[in-house]
């Protein structure tokens, strides 16, 4: 996965961008960035759990070597001591099975891309709701959220951008951050996209003298 950071220069080349773009139309553009929409710990866990069944299978076809070596190790030697290493050990695999099924690349392995889709979408329809975009005094507004593990990006337009513009005029802008995303340009095409999202919003929602800024144009980093 694309490591990004974000930098105050690159911050600012975003925040510039959105700012240009505003400068021809009343739409609002705001953007969020995620590490992860959702946790996805169940799967994680159902990992660490399959990792711990199969050592314990496969231990078992080793039994006798193992109480033998046990055997050695301890002059007192009960099947307490056996049962002890086996539970331990499993729980040790579990664990570990865990952790490994938290790396991101493990984690897009393991959890369906239908349900990562899904955690995205009501990930970005929250933020949609809770930041305000979707209340702008003539329902002109857009968001376009981005989520690094899932390598999804959301577009999402109030009801005023709907009835105007469809979802598949901003496709090719949402693949376009996608690939920046999966080829270390994201703030390139980050920027080349919200450039694309003015121009579009400029045909059919042009400036006028009275608008008003009504969102941020800063990005929002969100933590969770």
């Amino acid at each position: 996965m694309s490591k990004i950071t974000f930098k105050p220069e690159n911050l600012e080349k975003i925040n510039n961008a959105v700012k240009k773009a505003e400068r021809k139309t009343i739409g609002e553009i705001s953007l969020a960035f995620i590490k992860e929409s959702h946790d996805y710990a169940a799967q994680e866990l159902m990992l660490g759990i399959i990792f711990g069944f199969l050592y314990f299978f496969t231990a078992i076809f080793f039994l006798n070597h193992i109480e033998n070596v046990i055997q050695e190790l301890f002059w007192d030697y009960s099947v307490i001591h056996l049962l002890l290493f086996y539970g331990l050990s499993t729980f040790l695999v579990i664990f570990i099975g865990y952790m490994l099924a938290n790396i991101p690349f493990v984690n897009r392995l393991i959890v369906s891309k239908k349900l990562m889709k899904k955690k995205v979408n009501e990930r970005a329809v929250r933020y949609f709701m809770e930041s305000g975009v979707y209340n702008t005094r003539e329902r002109t507004g857009i968001l376009i959220f981005m989520s690094l593990l899932e390598r999804r990006v959301e577009l999402l337009a109030d009801r005023g951008i709907s009835k105007k513009i469809s979802q598949r005029q901003w496709d090719s802008i949402i693949q376009h951050i996608i690939t920046g995303i999966k080829t270390k340009q994201f703030i390139q095409n980050c920027i080349e996209a919200i450039a694309s999202c003015g121009k579009i919003l400029a045909e059919h929602f042009p400036a006028r003298l009275d608008d008003i800024n009504e969102l941020g144009d800063d990005m929002e980093i969100l933590e969770k």
